[in-house]
């Protein structure tokens, strides 16, 4: 399908499965933290509903809907600009049938979708706090990666109402938010059940963190091995080669 290409933006390759996105330079393109997310996200089930809090670019999404069978995929975004470009990168694969770009803030959206729909939730969500870390000009990228017009809590909270019982709950954020993030987990009956740091070389301290959570889950937490994401030259370690092939 041919699709029209706007100031500043490229298609990029996902080298799988023949997908491809939508990207504009200027904005808050995807990195190895959403393949990574992707990857991590697992649903047993055929056919299985999906929501993705703050898509962005749609590339959770895109990616979810290809790897689980038949999978149903609402992926919500707030900036009107980013989530039409995630749409027609829905468009250029040809997935209308399987992902929707919703246009709106993740706060509103039970009254729209309805409570308790989805076997599964994934998000990355902004990871800085509103006052927090350096205020880019460019207000997509702020919006992007600060907590403006939703916060931690906001995510956490909507994941629960949207998720049906034992449903599973996926998050990548940073470290430094692990104490927030098991109170407000916990406060919304979202048990955590896994986490796993994510550093960017042996010497270095993790940056990362993944957390998976079941709603109304039994109580006991899994600490998994470290995933360390560059060799010290720089090249990407084998498990994350590994990983970005089969997503």
């Amino acid at each position: 399908m041919e699709i029209q290409l706007k100031e500043n933006e490229r298609i990029d390759d996902l080298q799988y499965k023949g997908l491809k996105i939508i990207q504009n330079k200027e904005w808050f393109c995807f990195g190895i933290d959403s393949v990574i997310l992707a990857n991590y996200a697992k649903c047993e089930k055929k056919e299985s509903k999906i929501l993705d809090l703050g898509t962005g670019t749609g590339i959770i999404a895109i990616l979810l809907s290809q790897k689980i069978e038949n999978a149903q995929v609402i992926a919500i975004e707030i900036q009107k600009e980013v989530a039409e470009m995630a749409e027609r990168s829905v468009r250029l694969n040809n997935l209308e049938d399987h992902v929707k770009i919703i246009n709106d803030n993740i706060k509103n959206i039970s009254k729209s979708l309805g409570q308790a729909k989805f076997d599964v939730v994934v998000t990355n969500p902004p990871y800085k706090k509103k006052d927090t870390g350096v205020v880019n000009e460019n207000n997509i990228k702020m919006i992007s990666r600060h907590e403006i017009t939703a916060d931690l809590e906001d995510f956490i909270r909507v994941a629960s109402e949207e998720l049906k019982d034992y449903g599973a709950f996926y998050m990548i954020n940073r470290p430094e938010r692990i104490a927030d993030i098991i109170e407000y987990l916990r406060r919304y009956k979202l048990e955590p059940k896994e986490i796993r740091f994510i550093y960017p070389k042996i010497n270095k301290a993790p940056n990362e963190v993944l957390i998976k959570a079941v709603k109304n889950g039994g109580k006991f937490l899994k600490v998994l091995e470290p995933l360390i994401i560059y060799n010290e030259d720089g090249s990407y370690r084998e498990e994350i080669l590994k990983l970005c092939e089969k997503i």
